[in-house]
């Protein structure tokens, strides 16, 4: 598999950017008011020590371009720049609709807890899309992010699936990103763009955003028991098999800093396993030789989905709804595999020690 579209020109990254697929980053609206009424009263002293992390800001200075930086911007084989232009799109899709969500809940709420929070994320994620976005006009090819955020389309979610995807997405995006730093740390020979020595501190932001989450989570554990852990199995699973398709749509990106994406992957969801045993009653068991052969067969349906899209006209449909098909079953086949049950751990907060 291979990024579908092309990247050559500013409307290729546009379109890139608004594209709604299974895979791609989406926007998000959700219900203000419910999100006005949360009560974070139960874990006030962390909650506290939190807010004053975030108020030392000690990444105010971070995402600033060194001198060097654009000496070290290099030719890529074609296939690689492809694919890298793809994951910088991706990123930046993806932090720019925290930004936009944190700063709408931030305007729509009066809760002087959660408006802080909102206030503070915000401004992370806004850092982190326009430090993105710079490399991206290295190359002639910046996303017009205003225009972005009119017309891309949102998605209204609960706010119990806003707690329960974000989480998971800013503690995956810590897991990817610290285990990218390493790699690259212990083979900076494998470093072909500089944007990746911002990562280690960048991803610690990923990481304090997961702790914002999971202290609202538990502060409220009716969000963790009953019906919800049905929920909660349904988006770890889909975090993680979203991950799992989308990077080996890059197969050239991963190889280029010494990585097998699977093996890459495995990696990933083993961090964030270990990380989400502070929140979530439950884990997937992908060690599991069943769990990792389904997500084997959910990657061949992807690639045959792509494949019939590709081939159109009404036996590319017919393909492409047999394939859908398949992948569906597959993944009610995964998500009734028995999990891992364990005791939430009495600290809620953790530190990014990976």
């Amino acid at each position: 598999m291979s990024p579908e579209i092309a990247i050559q020109s500013p409307k290729d990254t546009e379109r890139l950017a608004h594209a709604n697929t299974m895979i791609s980053p989406r926007f998000y609206t959700t219900d203000y008011d419910a999100m006005n009424r949360l009560d974070v009263s139960s874990v006030r002293e962390q909650w506290d020590k939190m807010m004053a992390e975030y108020e030392g800001d000690n990444n105010h200075d971070h995402f600033q371009r060194t001198a060097e930086f654009a000496s070290e911007i290099h030719d890529m084989p074609p296939a690689l720049k492809q694919e890298f232009l793809d994951f910088l799109v991706s990123s930046l899709t993806s932090e720019f609709s925290g930004q936009i969500l944190y700063n709408e809940i931030r305007k729509n709420v009066d809760n002087p807890d959660i408006k802080q929070l909102m206030t503070f994320m915000a401004r992370d994620e806004s850092r982190h899309a326009g430090f993105i976005n710079q490399a991206l006009r290295d190359y002639g090819l910046a996303v017009d992010l205003g225009a972005l955020k009119k017309t891309k389309a949102y998605t209204y979610f609960k706010p119990k699936y806003i707690f329960y995807a974000t989480y998971l997405s800013e503690k995956i995006g810590y897991a990817r990103y610290i285990t990218i730093y390493r790699q690259l740390e212990r083979h900076p020979d494998k470093r072909f763009h500089p944007i990746f020595r911002w990562f280690e501190r960048w991803c610690n932001d990923e990481f304090r955003h997961g702790e914002s989450f999971a202290l609202i989570l538990r502060a409220n554990p009716h969000l963790l028991s009953g019906m919800n852990k049905f929920w909660i199995r349904f988006f770890l699973l889909a975090v993680y098999a979203t991950m799992y398709v989308r990077d080996h749509t890059r197969p050239q990106l991963h190889v280029a800093m010494g990585f097998e994406p699977t093996e890459y992957d495995y990696t990933v969801f083993t961090i964030t396993t270990a990380i989400a045993r502070q929140v979530f009653p439950i884990s997937l068991d992908t060690d599991n030789p069943r769990f990792r052969a389904g997500f084997s067969r959910l990657l061949r349906h992807a690639e045959g989905i792509n494949a019939a899209k590709a081939q159109g006209g009404i036996f590319g449909r017919l393909k492409q709804a047999g394939y859908t098909s398949l992948a569906a079953v597959t993944f009610a086949r995964l998500y009734f595999m028995p999990v891992i049950k364990h005791e939430l751990p009495a600290e809620i907060r953790m530190q990014p020690a990976w």
